[in-house]
């Protein structure tokens, strides 16, 4: 009797990660995987890409280091408990010109230099609120801006710790929010009344 060759028996989470990569999303819609739920955003709306034009525009000019800023670039972070790793798109990628993070870069990077994500709520708000505040602080993301429209409120999440974030600094529209280092600045928010 000789023996066969056996392939290796895909488990739950290769299939859902194959089954993830191969999407085939309509035009200007998002695919994203986290923990271990695959999530499709449709298109934003304008009052979504004004917030993140007004908090870009300052980060250029006001940052003490300065940044390069990406729109939906794709993200591989650490998974959460037995699920593929985490596959997602911020609203923003922000990270030292310096470093040149983007050049190259394949369509799913590591977060290795990120200095910040922002998120601005839209149609799923429990997903930028908790799903992917986790798996940026499990990426180990220093600093995840959170625009809740719905709240209207900026929450600042800082210090990535076991999964999470230990603090966080939130503000009112209106009102400043400080960044800390490598930005070293006060985000106005004026514009977003």
């Amino acid at each position: 009797m000789t023996a066969m060759a056996h392939e290796p028996m895909a488990t739950d989470e290769d299939t859902l990660l194959e089954g993830f990569l191969a999407l085939d999303t309509p035009t200007g819609f998002r695919a994203e995987l986290i923990e271990g739920e695959i999530v499709v955003t449709p298109p934003t709306d304008g009052d979504h890409e004004d917030y993140l034009s007004i908090i870009s525009r300052q980060v250029t000019r006001e940052s003490a280091t300065d940044m390069q800023i990406s729109g939906y670039k794709g993200l591989v972070l650490s998974s959460a408990d037995d699920q593929p790793a985490d596959h997602v798109i911020p609203d923003a990628t922000i990270a030292p010109l310096a470093l040149r993070l983007f050049r190259g870069a394949p369509p799913w990077m590591p977060s290795d230099g990120v200095s910040m994500v922002i998120e601005v709520t839209s149609t799923r708000p429990r997903n930028d609120r908790e799903g992917k505040r986790r798996a940026y602080a499990r990426g180990g993301i220093p600093l995840y801006l959170l625009v809740d429209r719905d709240k209207s409120t900026l929450t600042l999440f800082s210090e990535p710790q076991e999964g999470d974030y230990c603090k966080t600094h939130s503000a009112l529209f209106g009102k400043p929010l400080p960044l800390p280092a490598p930005f070293s600045f006060d985000l106005e928010t004026t514009d977003f009344l």
